[in-house]
């Protein structure tokens, strides 16, 4: 089950992976943000093991079926990552808009919340190597 190549352990070090980077903003953001909530701390802690799950299981296609073209792991993972905090940055538009003016002030050049977009694409690539690296990629992860 734990067998490289395997989807479950793509899968479990997604989240694993994911877990580490939610926790880092779990704990970090009260320094950063004084007066971030309960809501958006638990959010953030469990929502890069979610990435991470989403990523582990999209590392099975390696080629897109309608326009031919091959899926490499740093392609898939970055576009996987980047997409699910474009979603979240429009779920929850206010809190992202008002943690990038805590961490970079409000002068700061990096106030869009659509900021999370590269940092969702920069995890997603470490999750998607270490996934693919320890867990294999392809359609032999999943054994009949």
């Amino acid at each position: 089950m734990f067998g490289n190549p395997s989807l479950i352990t793509r899968i479990a070090i997604g989240k694993g992976v994911g877990f580490l980077f939610g926790l880092a903003g779990f704990i970090t953001l009260p320094y950063f943000m004084a007066d971030a909530g309960w809501m958006l701390r638990w959010g953030i802690l469990l929502w890069y093991p979610t990435v991470g799950a989403f990523i582990g299981v999209f590392g099975v296609f390696t080629w897109h079926p309608v326009l031919k073209l091959p899926m490499p792991w740093w392609f898939r993972a970055p576009l996987v990552g980047a997409w699910m905090n474009f979603v979240l940055t429009f779920f929850a538009y206010e809190e992202m808009a008002a943690a990038m003016i805590a961490f970079f002030g409000p002068a700061g050049m990096m106030t869009s919340p659509f900021w999370f977009v590269l940092e969702g694409a920069i995890v997603g690539l470490v999750i998607g190597f270490l996934a693919t690296r320890f867990g294999g990629e392809g359609p032999e992860t999943v054994a009949q």
